[in-house]
């Protein structure tokens, strides 16, 4: 079991090529017994964004703060505060932060995949 703050779990640089100004905190993962999702926290900066990629699972995406572009095979899709945003596997995506503040949303994914 695990009952804690979101800002008490460590924040890190997402080291990627093509990430710019995003950080992470794994809320939730393998290291607090979870076997079967994960739940991360991304925080990017005003003209941060993710880098563009593909992978074979899926994403569930809750947009707690900000507002943002989601682009996904090519299409871009605005969005902001409380938007939910499902990314099957196999799709090229990233999500960039188009306003002045933070952009912070959940991401959970396969515990197979973190």
């Amino acid at each position: 079991m695990k009952v804690v703050r979101s800002s008490a779990v460590a924040k890190n640089s997402v080291e990627m090529d093509g990430a710019e100004g995003v950080e992470i905190r794994w809320l939730i993962s393998k290291d607090d017994g979870a076997e079967n999702f994960a739940m991360r926290m991304f925080e990017l900066e005003p003209a941060g964004h993710t880098p563009l990629h593909t992978h074979e699972w899926e994403h569930e995406v809750f947009i707690v703060e900000g507002k943002g572009t989601f682009v996904c095979d090519g299409a871009e899709h605005a969005f902001e505060k409380e938007f939910v945003i499902f990314v099957p596997g196999g799709r090229e995506h990233c999500f960039k932060n188009t306003g002045m503040g933070t952009l912070r949303f959940l991401c959970l994914i396969p515990g197979s995949a973190g």
